[in-house]
């Protein structure tokens, strides 16, 4: 009876231990082949980076190698709309300072398989910005190689600009990838200040004998105005920010020319303050010119009515513009 015992327990130990290995080898082969659908992934994103710095990708791409698990490696989407018919000239724009950045990190000695840069076109996955409830373009966004993206994971580009060095700077807060910005040599700049040293040379070559134009103080102050103008009207901030020219609105297809923050601004807002500060300026030295000159008083009067009006008129329109982008400013004057 001992020995029936023993050999039932014998028996038992065997059939644990078999079913424990078959257990475990479920998990085992699953771990092996989560592994291999990485290894595929990684390989395949690599050749593709190999081709092109920006790897283009629809609907399916998107969902295979950026949203779904495994993945180990964190992925730059530009989400845009390049085709003619969408008339997106910001996309158009975006999308050069996101291939300076690309071909940046692509060719750098740092590059490796933990970021790769990707763009989806909304004409080639529409169904991607439905599935992410995406209205607007040019839209970045970071999907980070572990867990879901963060509202940080989002690009402001409204608030900072598309400028390739802002955009390196967010990838590095984002990922710890530090990328440095290398620009393709430009040589627009040089060949026009050329030019315009030569038209300058020949043109007090042809004056030698006569350059009293040189001394001209309202020739000096016009330029000096010029330059003022292009500074008060945020031209330097649209240097280094890069921001869009306009918004347009995918909804109802409406173009916002003046940014409603205080933090940010369009390249047609500083053409329109540009403009505006030209016509106060204007308005001021025409009253300048009716209170000084000595010439008939029924004219002096009409100068000075059309600068007092242009003055008035002018003033308050910039004042509007000022209280639509600072909210909550009291004051307006003819126009709210």
């Amino acid at each position: 009876m001992a020995s029936v015992w023993a050999h039932s327990v014998v028996n038992l130990q065997i059939l644990s231990v078999f079913f424990l290995v078959l257990l475990c080898l479920p998990s085992g082969g699953g771990q092996k082949k989560k592994e291999n659908m990485l290894s595929e992934k990684v390989d395949q994103m690599m050749e593709w980076s190999a081709r092109r710095s920006v790897i283009r990708m629809n609907g399916d791409k998107f969902r295979r190698f950026v949203k779904a698990p495994p993945r180990n490696y964190s992925v730059i989407v530009m989400f845009t709309a390049l085709q003619p018919q969408r008339q997106c000239s910001v996309c158009r724009q975006a999308n050069e300072e996101y291939q300076v950045l690309a071909n940046s990190w692509r060719y750098s000695s740092a590059f490796s398989n933990k970021l790769f840069f990707t763009v989806v076109d909304y004409d080639e996955g529409a169904d991607v910005f439905q599935q992410l409830n995406m209205n607007s373009a040019p839209t970045f966004m970071h999907f980070p190689a572990k867990g879901k993206p963060k509202r940080a994971d989002t690009f402001d580009l409204q608030r900072i600009g598309f400028a390739s060095e802002q955009l390196a700077k967010w990838i590095a807060d984002r990922t710890d990838v530090q990328i440095r910005v290398f620009r393709p040599p430009n040589y627009s700049g040089t060949i026009a200040l050329a030019l315009l040293v030569s038209l300058v040379g020949g043109l007090l070559y042809l004056r030698r004998n006569n350059l009293e134009f040189i001394y001209n103080k309202t020739g000096w102050a016009m330029a000096a105005l010029c330059v003022v103008f292009a500074m008060t009207s945020g031209q330097m901030w649209n240097h280094i920010r890069g921001p869009p020219y306009a918004h347009k609105n995918p909804q109802n297809g409406q173009v916002s020319y003046i940014h409603g923050s205080s933090q940010a601004q369009f390249v047609a807002e500083s053409h329109i303050i540009l403009l505006l500060n030209a016509a106060i300026t204007m308005g001021m030295v025409l009253l300048n010119e009716a209170a000084t000159s000595k010439g008939d008083v029924g004219k002096r009067r009409i100068i000075c009515l059309v600068g007092l009006g242009l003055v008035v008129f002018f003033f308050s329109f910039l004042l509007s513009i000022f209280r639509s982008k600072y909210h909550g400013y009291p004051y307006s004057f003819l126009i709210k």
